[in-house]
């Protein structure tokens, strides 16, 4: 039988995700691609801030008072989620919601909120105020108006959920793409090793080199559209947590590594960090490259990525 690649798109966790598996039997690459679906759906449904019922909504809207039951699933990745904000040094920080709700970044004329409107959300967040007992299974934010966004982490961790089970199946390879966010394992039809495009972030139609994606996963973090100019410098809609402000100085972040929950997250903790704090620290983890594209488009590696450059 002829081994073909079967799709499905989809639009859950607020991006559009397309699966694909490689293997011969089509009815098979539908239960599999049917699957798939389903567990995005169904961690969507516990981790999405925007429903009402999800175990987040419900530790969200309870911020300041009492410890809320949690799955041990969710209490798991907020304690993923906690490791590389220490990791980081806090630029990764899932608590940083209450921040971006001061940028209206919509507008035609753009407006800095007050230094002192930002120092106030400032005291707002901050991943040690999520207190977490795995032993009674619940989890508190210990001030009010606090938020849980997982937004930076939680499509990577749909991906890799996807990944697991269909590795229990006798496929070729598949991949899980998350509007532009890559896992991947096996091969593609053609028995050659997944490849992912890095983008010109001027042009997101245009490659600018390909790098191999084996049994591994990639996410990019990066203004593209998402930017805006205020006094002739480009900043991004992605927030420091550190100090409140928008970023700039850097357009991409990519960052390869086993799991795309991590590739995930890394991604927007080095885009916070900026070029020279961020290839430094992608340097110190095992298994993790990065790629950073800077403000005036010159491309920055970390050591030993493997990539190909694109056939003039």
């Amino acid at each position: 039988m002829t081994i073909k690649r079967f799709k499905r798109k989809c639009k859950l966790m607020g991006c559009s995700f397309e699966l694909g598996v490689v293997m011969a039997s089509e009815r098979e690459a539908n239960i599999l691609l049917d699957e798939g679906v389903g567990e995005i759906q169904r961690i969507e449904a516990l981790l999405s801030e925007f429903q009402e019922d999800s175990t987040i909504s419900k530790i969200n809207e309870n911020s300041g008072g009492n410890p809320i039951a949690a799955e041990p699933e969710v209490l798991a990745l907020l304690e993923r989620s906690i490791k590389i904000s220490k990791l980081s040094k806090g630029y990764f920080d899932i608590t940083m919601g209450p921040l971006k709700k001061l940028y209206q970044f919509k507008n035609q004329t753009f407006k800095f909120p007050e230094k002192k409107t930002i120092s106030r959300t400032l005291r707002k967040i901050g991943y040690h105020f999520l207190r977490l007992d795995t032993g009674n299974g619940t989890a508190q934010l210990y001030q009010k108006d606090m938020r849980i966004s997982l937004a930076a982490i939680g499509k990577g961790y749909a991906a890799d959920a996807v990944r697991k089970k269909w590795k229990k199946h006798n496929l070729v390879g598949g991949y899980i793409d998350a509007s532009g966010d890559l896992t991947a394992f096996g091969k593609d039809e053609n028995d050659e090793v997944w490849k992912i495009g890095i983008s010109n972030p001027d042009d997101r139609n245009q490659s600018l080199f390909y790098v191999p994606l084996q049994d591994a996963a990639v996410a990019t973090s990066g203004d593209y559209e998402q930017y805006f100019m205020h006094n002739g410098v480009r900043y991004s809609h992605n927030i420091n947590p550190k100090t409140g402000l928008p970023v700039s100085g850097v357009k991409s972040v990519s960052v390869f590594s086993p799991s795309a929950e991590l590739s995930d997250a890394l991604a927007t903790a080095v885009y916070a960090m900026g070029l020279e704090k961020g290839i430094s620290f992608l340097n110190q983890l095992p298994q993790t490259h990065g790629i950073v594209i800077n403000a005036e488009n010159k491309v920055f590696f970390t050591k030993q990525l493997q990539y190909e450059p694109i056939p003039a």
